[in-house]
Parts: structure tokens; sequence; C-alpha cells
């Protein structure tokens, strides 16, 4: 949900570190987990130098299960490593800790009388609630749903009664099974807590309406609603669950993708006097040796997550499906005899770490229940969509529209510019259907430019230029209905500079009297140049995003998030293809922070290899200079680099 009000404090929260029972050992064949213990070791630096008001960890705190002998070592190691953390930390049980839940066809133990005991003597409750700072905390045993032990029934009352009984509290609940992972009607998996457990979980919580609830236990990142309750599934701080690698449409990475460093993490929360902002601190595997110290800090600008962002002149063209399902195949590791359907949450996140909050997306996702339903749950989490389509949509489709309008921020009507007044009276009548903003732009098709020296070309081009501004100008003067367009669309290829293209638009804006929206395209007009220099493509994002945020009226739309590495018009995105961090996001969120506390007038830009946009503010100028070598913006006082987000007085 929207944040609002004051930033009130900060928590973190801490998933999966799977401690060993000595140093640099496991007894899993992937290397990566023999680093689980100097991987926790950097979390708690890190931690003590962010000083959250407390820490939770929402469970599988060491790797051996309860039935082995190493468990105690495991155990007393982590609390070795863990009494140094300045703030106070609260643990969750985790099946690893106490013992799987039922399932019949994993060899490991599940959780029983033993198990609950040892958790109980080396780590305390094992589920609880307190209070701290206003906030209710409530801690589950995920484990103990669907067991039949004594202990199910008797934290199934508890937790009833608590949360009856604290129902005028602000609440967030913590546990380490998810319900479910995806779906709420998934089938049962090694993942999430089975029926008839998880309906009544389910219902619980969407009958109290808890602000969030954390969990752990799958290593990788989703999100989703249950009612009005936001649930975040958290990344692990040791190692990736490898089977979902099947999320992302290239290799794994090392380790079969077990050691996909990006996605090692954990939380910190910002609560806000309404809502709350979970920000994903990526640790990349960081180690830290025993006796070891973090250097000290340097200061560095922060990114507002898409909740708190204020600044949306800049949104991002999402080609890739972002909400997209696949079948995860039975491994022979954690589940054999069925398959898992997953979505990929990842590319939200992605989004929320630059702080984007408009994505133009087709209009194809509004129109697809399952998309349109992630669209409910983005919008309501502070994201804007852009929708586009090619012609007037049907009456049918308007229907559809006209029903979702509150999730359209705009809808861009692409149309074959001969038939312009025709296509105007259709739209007018869309216009009083579903009343949104209406962005018109063109398909350019002329047979003139199909055919060049006998060579065919299947190529398409949209979006109007800038030498049609005085055709456009008439147009608008004459035309009965151009009332109904708010904005038109313009297109710039790879070798118009954006911050031209935005001084150009601003003139065209007022000339015809309608905002412009630049689409800002990384590549040129061959599908068979490839442009993926990672530093050239930084440069051109930055000066976009500079353009916008310091033109007034004009918004910019990227045409690349995530890399285009197959196929026509290759090029490198803000993101990979497993969106993880590249430099272009880094540049990307920077940028719009560093610009979004003031208001900024665009006034010159000059050079070629080396790009200086002149930006003029209140309280002076700031001079962004853009190199492959060099990515930063400078102030009056300050210098930041845009890659890492250091400042430097100056």
């Amino acid at each position: 949900m929207a944040v609002s009000g004051r930033h009130l404090f900060t928590f973190a929260v801490v998933a999966d570190t799977h401690m060993n029972q000595e140093e640099d050992y496991s007894s899993s064949p992937y290397p990566a987990n023999a680093l689980a213990n100097a991987r926790t070791r950097r979390v708690v630096a890190e931690l003590n130098q962010a000083d959250p008001e407390f820490v939770m960890h929402l469970g599988d705190i060491v790797n051996p299960v309860p039935e082995l002998p190493t468990y105690e070592a495991a155990a007393n190691h982590f609390k070795t490593l863990v009494k140094d953390l300045k703030a106070p930390l609260h643990l969750v049980a985790g099946n690893h800790d106490v013992g799987d839940k039922p399932v019949s066809w994993m060899p490991a133990g599940t959780v029983d009388a033993h198990g609950l005991a040892l958790f109980q003597e080396h780590f305390g409750d094992h589920y609880y609630a307190t209070d701290r700072n206003d906030l209710h905390l409530v801690v589950i045993n995920a484990q103990l749903i669907n067991s039949g032990l004594p202990d199910e029934e008797t934290q199934r009352a508890w937790l009833e009664g608590d949360l009856a009984e604290n129902a005028d509290k602000r609440t967030m609940l913590f546990i380490h099974y998810p319900p479910y992972v995806s779906n709420r009607t998934e089938n049962g998996s090694y993942d999430n807590i089975d029926e008839p457990g998880r309906t009544w979980l389910c219902d619980l919580i969407e009958k109290h309406k808890p602000e969030a609830i954390f969990c752990g236990h799958v290593h990788n990142f989703w999100y989703d609603r249950i009612g009005q309750t936001e649930m975040y599934i958290l990344p692990s701080t040791a190692f990736v669950r490898h089977d979902y690698s099947e999320m992302y449409r290239i290799g794994p990475g090392d380790q079969w993708g077990r050691n996909d460093e990006p996605k090692l993490g954990y939380f910190l929360v910002r609560v806000y006097e309404q809502g709350h902002v979970i920000e994903c601190v990526r640790t990349y595997g960081r180690t830290l040796s025993e006796g070891e110290k973090l250097p000290t800090p340097v200061p560095t600008i922060k990114i507002p997550q898409t909740k708190e962002a204020t600044a949306h002149a800049v949104g991002i063209d999402m080609r890739h499906a972002w909400a997209d399902e696949m079948v995860v195949s039975p491994s022979g590791g954690v589940d054999e005899f069925e398959r898992k359907l997953s979505r990929n949450d990842y590319p939200v996140l992605a989004l929320w770490e630059i702080g984007l909050k408009r994505m133009r997306v087709p209009i194809q996702d509004i129109l697809d229940a399952r998309v349109r339903h992630r669209m409910e749950i983005m919008v309501a989490a502070g994201h804007l969509f852009h929708v586009y389509a090619y012609g007037v949509p049907a009456a049918a489709v308007q229907t559809v529209l006209s029903e979702n309008r509150h999730l359209i921020e705009r809808l861009e009507i692409v149309i074959n510019w001969e038939n312009a007044e025709s296509a105007l009276a259709e739209i007018t009548a869309l216009k009083s259907l579903c009343d949104v903003p209406i962005y018109l732009s063109r398909v350019n098709r002329k047979d003139t430019n199909k055919h060049s020296g006998g060579r065919y070309n299947h190529l398409i081009s949209h979006g109007f230029s800038f030498s049609e501004s005085d055709e456009l100008q008439a147009f608008f003067k004459t035309s009965d209905s151009a009332h109904v367009i708010t904005g038109l669309m313009v297109s710039i290829l790879r070798d118009v500079q954006p911050a031209d293209a935005a001084l150009d638009a601003a003139r065209m804006a007022e000339d015809i009297g309608r905002d412009i929206c630049l689409y800002v395209k990384s590549t040129s007009g061959s599908p068979a140049d490839g442009f993926e220099d990672e530093a050239a493509n930084a440069v051109r994002v930055a000066e976009a995003v500079a353009s916008a945020m310091a033109s007034p009226g004009i918004d910019v739309i990227l045409d690349t998030f995530d890399d285009t590495d197959r196929g026509y018009f290759a090029r490198s995105g803000l993101v990979d293809r497993r969106f993880n961090p590249k430099l272009g996001s880094r540049v990307v969120g920077h940028l719009m922070a560093a610009l979004a506390d003031a208001e900024w007038t665009l006034d010159s830009a000059e050079g070629d290899e080396v790009r200086t946009i002149t930006l003029t503010g209140r309280d002076g100028s700031a001079l962004l200079t853009l190199a492959g070598d060099q990515l930063s913006l400078e102030t009056a006082t300050r210098m930041i680099d845009l890659d890492s987000g250091t400042i430097r007085d100056v």
C-alpha cells in the first residue's frame, strides 16, 4: 500500500542464514553453502552499521536439522556470531530448526516434540508476540500447521486470540513457510503450507488485516497481497533455491544458479505513519572473516523505493513479460513428483529498487485476468500503467477498459495517420466511456519506407517526429475531435540525443498545446545492429532521465528494461535477463534520487563523446557529465557518482 506521513523507524528482516557447525564447511555439495557463516557474519556487521530498531530472523537459523548431532554446534556458532548484534533480535523457527512440515517424501525428519524442545533450549519460544515501537509483532511456527501435534491446536487458539485481542494495534506477522508462493490455489509443495492449514491462515489474515506478513524458506523474492495484507517472501543470505532458475530465459549462473549472488540479501523495512516500504539490500554474497572489520561506510545517495518515490516523469517499456508464470520441473531435490507453477516477481523488485513508477504495457495485459490482478496489486504499491494499443479498441475491449479505468494512468492509441479523422471520432466515443488521458501515436507504414534499392524491410516504426510539428499544429486547430487528445508520443532513434529532443519537445508542446511523451529508443533503424555497450547505454538513459526531470510537461519512456540479447534489435537494458541490477539501473536510480528533491530546468547540452548537460534549479546549477568512464552529477555543494551513488563534498 502507499505510504504517507513521517518516517518513524526502520527494522531489518533476515531469512535462511543456514549456519554451519563449523567455519567453511557444509554437508551440501555446493560450495556456496560452505560460505553461510561468513556471509551471516557480514550481514550482522552491516546491520550494526545500519542500526535498525530491531531484527527479525525468519528461520532456518542453522543448517543441520534437529536429528543430527551437529545441530547444537551450529546453534552455538550462531549465538556466538550474533552476540555483538546491537539491535534486539527476534527469531522465527524454520524447518531446519524444528523439523520439516509433514512431508512423507523427504528424508529429513518432520517437526516433533524433540525438535521443539531443542529450539526452545537454544533459541526460546517458537511462537509468540511482542510489541516494539507501536508495532505488534506476531511470530508463528509454520511447521506446526497440519502437523497434528498438540502444539498445533495450542498455537491456533493462541493466534486467533492474539489477533482478536490486539485488533486495534498495527500488526505484522513473521513466519517461515509462506502460505503459498505464487497463487493461493497452487498445489502443495515443499515450498508452501498445505491445506487445510493454508486456508485457515489466509482466512485469518483476511479477517484481521495485519499490515504485512514476512516469509522465508524459498530463498527467492515474491510479493503478493492476502486481502489487504502485503505478503513478502525473502531471499536468503546464504544461497539461492536454484530450482527457480527456471524463471529466467538465460543460463542459471554460478553453481547452476545456487550462487546467483545478486539474489542474496535481506530487507530493511521503513515504517511510516501510514504504511511501510521494504528495501531489499543485496549482499552479493559478500563475506566477513572472523576478526575482520567492515570499513567505515562512505556517504551515498538514498534511492527512494517505488512507494516512496515522488518523481514519475520517467517510465519504462515492459517489453518482456513482467508477471510471467512458468513451470518449474521436478528436480529430484526438494520436489520430485509434481511440477510447480511459479510467477517471477524479480522484475517488480528491480523496478522498486530504482524507484520507477510508470510501466508501459500492451493492452493485452489488462485483458488478461491474471495479469490484471497483478496490475491491481502494483497500482496499490504505487505503480502507474501506461497502456498502449494499436488501433482503437473494439467495443468488448472498451468495456474491459471502462471497468478497469482505475488501473490506467494513460492510454496510448497508435493509429494510421491517413485515417486520423475517423480514428479521432472513435476515440471520442471511447473517451466518453473510459475517461482516462489519451495519448496519440502513429505507425509509419508508407510504401516509400518499405522499399530501398530493391530490398524489403519488415521494420515497424511508431511515434511522431519533430518534423511533423507544423502539420500537427494545423491538424489540432482544425479537427473537431482533437480535444480528446491529452498528449502525443514522439519517438527518437539512437542518433538523436535525448536532451536535444527534450528541448525540441518543449517547443512542440507549446506550439500544439499538448503534452509530449518522448519514447527514447536504444537502437538505430537496423535490426541487425547490436547496442550492448553498457556504459554507452547508461550515458543515453542518464541523459534521458535528466531531460525528463528538468522539462515540465515532458516525460520519457525508456524502451528497454531488461536485456534484449536475442532476436531483432539487440541491446542492453537497465537490468540483465535474471533481473539483476546493472550499471544502467544504478545510474537511473541514483540520478532520479538526486534530482527529485528540487525543480530543475534543462538549459543546454553539449559534446559528443563526453556529454555535459546543464540544469538550473532554484539554488543554482547542476552539471551532468556523461562519458564511458565518468557518470556524475555536480552541484554547488556535492559531487555524486551515479554508478556507486557515493557523495563527495565540493
